[in-house]
């Protein structure tokens, strides 16, 4: 027996890849399939089954395609209606694969048809759980996402949830190993640790949601206290893997299409493309094409196009660094952008050297804003998450976080001079390419961010100001 987590960082998501005598089951597999046909037929075994935790939000899985690729059923658990061939399985069912055991173990709440999968090895013995969205290192899921489908509150989804930790998983020995789907950085969750592999003894003695003596009334109070809203995005994608969608290879092929640097601006106005831009915030800063939206692919890059982008149906053009192409289109696949147009030919440097227009974003350095900044005379908005603006802060700015800017940038005074900063720079040029796409060229933009600033003088706070909301 072998188990493989595969760990996507930019998504926080892990798939698992398991053997035994000759046979494999994949759990919660990543869009682009090619890499486990790869590593079936390097193994030499087949795949018998696909696996899936639950519905997933955050990202489309491969399970449609893997499935029409190698004749391995899909199988989810209690309560799930597919539109494509699938099988519910009901709870305790067991699935042979090679001398193991994978028992389904209904664990609703994070979502209804929300699925733990016991593994039970060669002796019999309990050795490992597939815990999906239900059961996070430090953390459980959400139980707010599946409100509109079930017609229930989260704070009865809540119990639900609690119920199936404390019946089917905290039943279970100390030493079983606990493999969730996602780690810190995945919005499926509040307070994830950055360990991806735990055991259930030990999430009993420090995850704060399977206390011992915890009441349901507890924890409903904890689990549902502090959540934000889920990103636009989440439904689409339980919609797409619910009802199937393209294959990746042809929504690959779609955006490996050249776009000569002539005919972009034609194809952008007949098509209503987005303009994305995928290179580092500062080379985007010295120059990109006019509308431009920056989110770096060297950043939180899918969840932020997801989160920011509110329709995953948007046709989007990209423009890359040179090589770079595949791996973005790849990276919106997975959370369901299937609309790419095309890529600009050689990137932004063909774009520039033909002496098109090209447009700039008014950076400067922490240093330089120092220098310039004057408490009580100068705005600034800080589009950092609340939690981080509560720890500290610059005195009287505004915290405007950048995954509410389809909201706020509404109450932007255009006439109204104000500095804009993150933590490090990269949710803030994104924010700056989104407002210089609206119009807006009132602000300048802080390098480096809240980091950087933390270096100079400038007075800071470490308490939230309940007063400083943009007018």
């Amino acid at each position: 027996m072998k188990i493989e987590q595969i760990y996507t960082g930019c998504l926080a998501q892990g798939a698992y890849y398991i053997t035994s005598n000759g046979e494999a089951a994949i759990i919660d597999p990543l869009r682009e399939i090619q890499p486990y046909l790869d590593r079936l037929d390097r193994d030499q075994v087949k795949l018998k089954y696909i696996f899936e935790t639950h519905f997933h939000a955050d990202f489309v899985s491969g399970h449609v395609d893997l499935s029409k690729e190698t004749g391995a059923p899909i199988v989810y658990g209690p309560n799930a209606e597919c539109e494509f061939d699938c099988v519910s399985a009901t709870d305790g069912q067991e699935f042979k694969l090679g001398n193991i055991t994978i028992k389904a173990l209904h664990t609703p709440g994070h979502t209804m048809e929300s699925t733990t999968y016991l593994l039970i090895d060669e002796s019999g013995k309990d050795y490992a759980i597939f815990s999906g969205d239900t059961l996070f290192i430090g953390d459980v899921g959400r139980p707010d996402l599946a409100q509109k489908a079930t017609s229930m509150t989260q704070e009865q989804l809540a119990a639900i949830l609690f119920n199936s930790l404390r019946t089917k998983i905290m039943t279970l020995a100390d030493d079983v190993i606990v493999y969730p789907a996602h780690g810190a950085g995945s919005a499926c969750g509040k307070n994830m640790s950055k360990e991806t592999v735990s055991t259930i003894g030990n999430q009993k003695a420090t995850n704060y949601a399977l206390r011992a003596n915890m009441t349901e009334a507890e924890f409903i109070t904890e689990v549902t206290d502090g959540l934000l809203p889920p990103p636009a995005y989440f439904s689409m994608n339980v919609a797409m893997n619910k009802n199937g969608y393209e294959s990746f290879e042809s929504v690959l092929d779609n955006g490996m299409k050249v776009i000569k640097a002539e005919e972009f601006e034609a194809i952008v106005e007949e098509t209503g493309a987005l303009i994305l831009d995928t290179r580092n915030s500062s080379d985007f800063s010295k120059g990109f094409i006019p509308q431009s939206v920056n989110i770096g692919i060297n950043g939180d890059f899918a969840p932020w196009v997801g989160t920011l982008i509110a329709d995953v149906k948007q046709p989007i053009i990209l423009v890359t660094e040179k090589g770079l192409e595949e791996e973005t289109v790849t990276r919106l696949s997975r959370v369901g952008f299937d609309s790419i147009i095309g890529h600009l030919e050689g990137g932004f440097d063909t774009w520039k050297n033909a002496g098109y227009e090209i447009d700039t974003v008014n950076r400067i350095t922490a240093d330089q804003f120092s220098s310039e900044f004057k408490v009580e005379e100068n705005k600034v908005i800080d589009i950092r998450k609340e939690t981080e603006y509560s720890a500290e802060h610059i005195e009287d700015a505004y915290n405007k976080p950048l995954a509410y800017i389809n909201d706020w940038v509404k109450d932007i005074d255009p006439k109204e001079h104000f500095y804009l900063h993150c933590a490090g720079g990269y949710r803030s040029m994104i924010a700056a390419s989104i407002l210089q796409a609206r119009g807006f060229r009132n602000f300048t933009e802080v390098e480096g961010g809240f980091n950087a600033i933390t270096k100079t003088t400038i007075p800071k706070s470490d308490f939230m100001c309940q007063s400083k909301v943009l007018k």
